[in-house]
């Protein structure tokens, strides 16, 4: 590393914040069961890392609920939400929401063959996953899962995405 590179000043978060506000991203639940319990958490930072074998990541605040579940729990799940679903993104999404075993209650969904964790009903794909690796980024924890079983119950619907600080739809 030079000197330089080692002293340049960093983006603050805003905007750093501001600067990736223009990237468009889909937008999904990621959910476990642990001892009996649900939960889940609306997501942005999902994606593909390799076909061979199936892989998959996802980004968890560090020290937040779902961060200390999946330091437990090492199978998990995600849907991916279709424009339908945005009311259950906010809803997953909100700091200091409702318990998660209430916006269960409120959420079409069932129970994934091979983790037992909430898939949203409707979605428009489902991806169930073990934990390969945990990885500490900065404050957030990266994981990285193999993937268990994948389906696209709803291949001709539309997504929701995320976009300037947004819910939006394609079109």
């Amino acid at each position: 590393m030079s000197p330089q590179s080692s002293t340049a000043p960093l983006a603050s978060p805003d905007e750093f914040r501001a600067a990736l506000s223009q990237l468009a991203a889909g937008v999904a639940l990621v959910t476990v069961r642990d001892a009996g319990e649900d939960a889940g958490m609306t997501a942005t930072s999902f994606l593909s890392v390799s076909l061979e074998p199936p892989l998959v990541l996802i980004s968890v605040r560090e020290d937040s609920r779902m961060d200390e579940l999946l330091s437990r729990v090492d199978r998990w799940a995600v849907s991916l939400l279709g424009e339908q679903h945005r009311t259950i993104a906010s809803r997953f999404a909100m700091k200091g929401r409702l318990s998660d075993r209430l916006l269960f209650a409120d959420t079409p969904h069932t129970p994934g063959p091979a983790t037992g964790a909430p898939l949203v009903t409707g979605a428009l794909a489902t991806v169930e996953c073990h934990t390969e690796q945990r990885i500490a980024a900065g404050d957030h924890t990266l994981l990285i899962g193999r993937v268990l079983e994948a389906r696209v119950p709803a291949p001709d619907g539309r997504p929701l995405l995320y976009f300037r600080g947004g819910y939006r739809k394609l079109g």
